[in-house]
């Protein structure tokens, strides 16, 4: 029988999943983001106006909506870091820099203080690439901007540094360089995935007796990388990466490099994670948030993939999560160790 691929499409061969028929609160003591997000001004996304933004940028200072967010994560954590206001863990310097800026309505006053005539701010309905060319303009040109406030740095804490202080007219006066990728071919963001890189096992040598292994993501133009682990070939990470997920995904590519200061990096093997069986699990059960812990789908091991074992999709505490495990392919030896959760737009 003809079963979907990870590509959405159907394809003959071995059936590799199943699907099963079918207010969150602030971690940890940050009542005063929640206070923070109540304000007016917080109630709706800073750049397209989107009712109740459930992700901000920490270093910007304002809330997004999920569609921003993933603009917002192109941009680089130089220029905006963005963290989710129900699923992640602020540090209070965090939550003192949001603070510290004052929500959208005073982070708006300096980022959109001047919009030339001709352009307009996005509303939600917006299409992707008004909605780059726009978050782009204001954040990384700061088009809108007064000359004398633009930053001679990318990184756009600097700036909020300097509101924060009330000396902004001390900032010099320069453009950040124009390196922008084109925003051609964006799509919709449909979730995020929130993917913790737990363990690696048995990983390859590259130094003299041991590595030095980092993991790379990469969905689309995304990617997000874990720190290093020197001198480990059994390291354990438990570090979470976040991709936005376009209309159109396809399976996340799974990279292990060696990090080297006087070479270029050695890779260390490499694998593919169908996502599919976990999104599709996940729409087909609507809101996990109402629902019993349960199994509602599954990636089945097969020759065709790199699994170690089935991978069961469960709904657990309200969250659609998988736990899996892969063995890395193109290299001697070595198995790493996930764990995906599925957050869909709007949450």
């Amino acid at each position: 029988m003809s079963q979907p691929s990870s590509t959405g499409k159907p394809s003959s061969g071995i059936r590799t999943w199943v699907v099963f028929p079918p207010s969150r609160f602030l971690r940890g003591n940050n009542t005063r983001l929640k206070h923070l997000l109540q304000q007016p001004d917080n109630r709706t996304c800073a750049d397209c106006g989107a009712p109740d933004p459930k992700w901000a940028s920490s270093n910007i200072g304002v809330f997004i909506c999920l569609k921003c967010c993933g603009v917002h994560r192109s941009l680089g954590v130089h220029i905006s870091k963005v963290l989710s206001v129900t699923l992640d863990a602020w540090t209070d310097n965090e939550i003192d820099a949001m603070i510290d800026v004052g929500g959208n309505a005073s982070a708006n006053s300096i980022y959109e203080a001047y919009i030339p005539k001709g352009i307009s701010k996005p509303g939600p309905n917006v299409n992707q690439d008004q909605r780059s060319n726009f978050i782009r303009s204001k954040y990384e040109l700061q088009d809108f901007l007064k000359p004398s406030l633009r930053i001679l740095s990318s990184n756009s804490s600097s700036l909020i540094s300097s509101l924060s202080r009330k000396n902004i007219d001390s900032s010099p006066s320069r453009k950040i360089a124009n390196s922008i990728p084109s925003t051609k071919g964006m799509v919709e963001f449909i979730g995020v995935l929130k993917i913790t890189v737990v363990k690696g096992t048995n990983l390859a040598v590259r130094d003299m007796l041991s590595s030095d292994p980092y993991v790379i993501l990469t969905l689309g133009q995304q990617k997000a990388q874990t720190k290093v682990q020197n001198s480990n070939l059994n390291p354990v990470w438990n570090e979470e990466l976040m991709l936005s997920v376009p209309e159109n995904y396809k399976p996340v590519k799974l990279q292990v490099f060696d990090h080297d200061t006087f070479s270029a990096d050695d890779i260390m093997g490499e694998v593919e994670i169908d996502i599919q069986p976990l999104i599709t699990s996940a729409m087909a059960f609507g809101d996990a948030g109402i629902l019993g812990n349960m199994q509602i789908g599954k990636w089945l091991k097969s020759h065709d993939n790199a699994l170690l074992e089935d991978s069961i999709v469960n709904i657990i505490d309200g969250k659609v999560t998988q736990e899996v495990r892969l063995k890395l392919q193109n290299v001697e030896s070595g198995e790493i160790e996930l764990r995906i959760e599925w957050v869909p737009l709007g949450q």
